[in-house]
This record gives C-alpha cells, structure tokens and sequence, in this order.
C-alpha cells in the first residue's frame, strides 16, 4: 500500500466534452492503475482557483473514462506526484498519475461521472473528502473501471486553477 498526492502548481483547463479526446497538458491527470489488479482509492480532491477574472465558473468533473490512455504517460509541467510517507516504498509497479499520453488519448465517459466539482476559479475554492468507507476507485487499467479523470466539462469560461488529489494504491 502506497499512498499518493498528484498536485498541480498552475493549470489552465481546457472544457472538453465527454467522449471526446482529452488534449495533454488542459486537465489535471488521468488515474491509472499500474497492472491489472492494482486499485487506486481517493480520499481527497482540492482545487484553488487563481483565474483574474471575476466570472470563472469552471466545470470539473472527476470521471470513470470510456477509451483509456495508451503508451507512455508523463507528468505536465508543474505537475507533480509523490508517496505522502516519506519513508514508504512505492509498488513495484506504480500506477500511472498524468496528463500526457503518448498514442491513445483519454476520454471521460458520458455515463460514469463521479464527483462534480464545479466553482467559481476566481478566487473560489473546492474540496472533497471521502466519508468512511465512501472513497471512490478505480482498478486494473483497461475501460470502464481502470482509469478516471479529472477534467474540465464544457460551459463555463474555465479559469487557471491549482490543486492536489490524495490517493492509494493497492
């Protein structure tokens, strides 16, 4: 077990319709279990925004995906994920936390929506945190379970934001 926080320090998003490619570096990750069998669990999302004007409704939505990402997966620029204990081993095969595929772009499925996490990003903030036993997951890596994202929705005139998502994998 090896927990996780995914952060980005500054990211402008992109609203994007579901079952639409996701284009790299315009959402905050995708969550991908690393093997088969690996299940990652979210205990917390936090978003702050940082957009100068004062009407930024910005539409996330964290989000089951219907076409995975496929090849190499890598962090944006100010996007960072590290193991929260600092004395913890990470999994022989960690799980992919990003925003860039290489061949197949993610796409957020028009039926599996799981947390909206709309506001206003001037300024405004958003966080959720998981009740007892009530965590979301995904497991293994393949559609419809193995992968969700955090991305902007269409409407609204989405504004930068930063923020942090706190994980597990299993």
């Amino acid at each position: 077990m090896a927990k996780y926080t995914v952060s980005f320090t500054t990211i402008t998003p992109t609203a994007t319709a579901d079952t639409t490619n996701l284009v790299d570096n315009t959402y905050f990750a995708t969550f991908q279990g690393g093997t088969a069998t690996q299940r990652l669990r979210f205990y917390e999302f936090f978003l702050g925004g940082q957009a100068g004007s004062t009407s930024s409704p910005t539409y996330w939505l964290f989000s089951r995906d219907s076409t995975v990402g496929t090849g190499t997966n890598s962090a944006g620029s100010g996007q960072m994920a590290s193991l929260t204990d600092a004395s913890a081993t990470a999994p022989v095969t960690a799980p992919l936390l990003g925003n860039q595929w290489a061949t197949t772009k993610p796409q957020r499925s028009a039926t599996a929506h799981l947390l909206n996490l709309s506001f206003n990003a001037y300024g405004g903030v958003v966080r959720w945190v998981a009740s007892p036993d009530e965590d979301l997951s995904v497991i293994g890596n393949t559609a419809s379970l193995g992968e969700a994202s955090l991305s902007a929705f269409t409407g609204g005139t989405p504004g930068p934001c930063g923020g942090h998502v706190i994980l597990e994998a299993t």
